[in-house]
């Protein structure tokens, strides 16, 4: 996708591990490394022109040169099992 629009704070993680720009359609975000890493903005009380505008500076920007936030590395499941490895 070359953006998405969303109100959900699942796919706000999913287009940041994808390096693909979100808009988000909230007032807040209870995942706001979306934000600090570039791939997500909110439009908090939005109106379409809004979200119009805000999707034609996105879609004129290209994808963000974001990196992924520290631990999102696909690795979770080892280190829990290195975890419950050392308490068992």
């Amino acid at each position: 996708a070359a953006c998405v629009i969303t109100d959900s704070g699942g796919v706000q993680e999913e287009t940041t591990c994808l390096n693909v720009p979100c808009l988000t359609l909230r007032n807040s975000t209870e995942r706001p490394v979306t934000i600090q890493m570039g791939t997500n903005q909110l439009l908090p009380n939005w109106t379409p022109g809004e979200v119009a505008e805000a999707l034609a500076n996105v879609l004129s920007s290209g994808r963000p040169t974001a990196q992924l936030p520290p631990l999102w590395d696909g690795q979770a499941a080892n280190r829990i099992a290195g975890v419950l490895n050392s308490v068992l």
